[in-house]
This record gives C-alpha cells, sequence and structure tokens, in this order.
C-alpha cells in the first residue's frame, strides 16, 4: 500500500516543496563557526536528519519559529535520524539528540538508522544519563517515560527507508579503510538529493548520483593538502576528495546545484576553496554554511 501511495506521490506530485538545509557544516576540528556534520530535510512538516555532529539540536532550534527561524515546527518533531557512519564528529550530538527534544516535551521514540555499532553507542548514552532520566522521571517535573527511548534500525549497503513522503536508498562509499561508511540518495516528490558521506572519489556514488538535483559532496583543500607531511597526505588521499577530483566526479554526474560541504579548509577562505574546485567544474557551486538554505 505505501509503495502504491508512494508512486502516485511522484506521478501527479502530491508533495509539498521539499526544503533542505546545513544544521552543521564543520568537521573534527573545532571552528566556532561550524557544527559538526548534520543536515536537515523537511517534507511538509516532517524533518529528516542527516547525521548529528555536535551542536546538532542548538542549530535545528535556530530554524524554528520559537528561536527565530521560518519553519513552524519545534525539536519535540524530530523522529528520524540517518548516520552515514561513526567518526564522532558525526555522532557527538547523539546524547543532545536522544536527551533535549524528549525534555522539551518529546514522547515518541526516536527512530536511528545507522550502522549496527549505532545502536550501542545510544544505549550507552541512556545508561550515562540514567540518574538524569530517572531524576526528571520521578521527581517533582512533570516529564513523560517515553521521549528518550529510540527505534533502531541498521543501515546496509542497498539499505531503503521508504514512507509517503520521502526514499532513502543508502550505498557503500570509499572512505579509506572503514567498511560501514555510507552515502545516501534522498528521493522527495520534487527533488533527488545525494550526500557523499566521508569519502574518496566513489564510483558508486557516480552511478547513484544520475539526475541528482543536488550533490552535497566533501572536499579538501588543494593548497594545504600539498602542506600536508607525506603520512598525512597519504591518510587524507584514501579517506577524502581533492578539488580536481570533485570536479571530474560533478562533470560526470551534473547535479543542477553542487554544494561544498565537510571542508577541510587548512587555512583556506572559502572563496578559495570554491575557486580550487571552479578550476574543474563550471557548473553551480555552493559553500555550505551553518543554516544555509540550500533549496
Amino acid at each position: 500500500m505505501i509503495r502504491l501511495f508512494f508512486l502516485l506521490f511522484f506521478i501527479f506530485g502530491l508533495g509539498a516543496e521539499t526544503k533542505v538545509f546545513v544544521l552543521g557544516s564543520g568537521t573534527p576540528n573545532p571552528d566556532p563557526e561550524r557544527g559538526g556534520s548534520s543536515y536537515l530535510i523537511m517534507v511538509n512538516k516532517t524533518p529528516y536528519l542527516i547525521d548529528f555532529g555536535a551542536g546538532v539540536v542548538r542549530n535545528f532550534a535556530g530554524l524554528t519559529s520559537e528561536w527565530g527561524g521560518n519553519l513552524e515546527i519545534d525539536t519535540t518533531s524530530i523522529e528520524h535520524a540517518f548516520l552515514t557512519h561513526m567518526h564522532s564528529d558525526h555522532t557527538l550530538g547523539l546524547s543532545d539528540l536522544i536527551i533535549t527534544p524528549w525534555i522539551m516535551g518529546k514522547t515518541e521514540s526516536l527512530k536511528l538508522h545507522g550502522p549496527k555499532e549505532l545502536d550501542l553507542m545510544a544505549k550507552n548514552i541512556i545508561d550515562a544519563y540514567a540518574f538524569d532520566i530517572n531524576y526528571r522521571i520521578n521527581g517533582t517535573q512533570p516529564q513523560n517515560s517515553t521521549g528518550y527511548k529510540y527505534d533502531f534500525f541498521e543501515i546496509y549497503d542497498g539499505y531503503v527507508y521508504q514512507n509517503e513522503e520521502i526514499r532513502l536508498e543508502a550505498f557503500k562509499n570509499s572512505h579509506g579503510d572503514l567498511e560501514k561508511s555510507f552515502g545516501f540518495v534522498v528521493t522527495t516528490s520534487d527533488l533527488k538529493i545525494v550526500f557523499s558521506g566521508d569519502t574518496a572519489p566513489s564510483e558508486k556514488l557516480i552511478k547513484k548520483s544520475k539526475g541528482a538535483d543536488i550533490l552535497i559532496h566533501e572536499v579538501f583543500s588543494e593548497a594545504g593538502f600539498l602542506k600536508k607531511t607525506p603520512d598525512w597526505q597519504i591518510y587524507h588521499a584514501a579517506h577524502h576528495t581533492s578539488p580536481e577530483q570533485l570536479g571530474s566526479i560533478a562533470n560526470k554526474i551534473k547535479p543542477k546545484k553542487l554544494v561544498l560541504s565537510h571542508i577541510l579548509y587548512w587555512g583556506a577562505t572559502e572563496s578559495q576553496i570554491k575557486t580550487e574546485v571552479a578550476k574543474y567544474y563550471d557548473g553551480d557551486i555552493e559553500v555550505a554554511t551553518d543554516l544555509l538554505r540550500i533549496h
């Protein structure tokens, strides 16, 4: 039944406009201007999170009308969160994601989609906050006993989540030796969005991205890379993507918009990074910043 409705959804354009935001554009480097890696897809009034780095809940709140933004939702509406891989700059906001919306009145469980190690991480976080959770439930604070809980769904190469609003497919990317590292293809009634995740050039990404409206892809500074020691050059070449490589990827995919995010700046500016990529790709390029609306 859901598949039939989803087909009609695409054929007749029954869905509202999809909105796409950058919540956190940063890397492991503690840039005070950039939260940990995270993105928001809004379909109707339903938010879908991609990754949840440090600051994810506060940056999400910054988009809501309660805190000066334009979205008529609040943090209690967060239901689905999808994780590309287990590196800390993509997961440090998980405790905030589990606890804070519940404190604000969330009653439904969080739906966590990610590698199986994410399940253990979430369980350990709840154990670590047991004192706080129990005090809020059993003390004088009028707090529910359900909103901090979660349901877990393991992601693998080819994993698909689908409902009447959205279809998300995970594909294995090329993040060094990390086996459980994925990119996502997200399709709604009006957009095809590809999230590269952390990755070196990936043939599977190119294949999955054909026809993409938006490609959100990581990149590192070309000038900064040349200043790295040989051991760090070996590491970054295996785990990440250079401007020249990204230009080649984008020329094969030809997205309507290429968004540079999770950028290893290494002293470069936003304009310098954009210029480095534009040497190899002449399409529409946008540099991600926190709270940027992409579409």
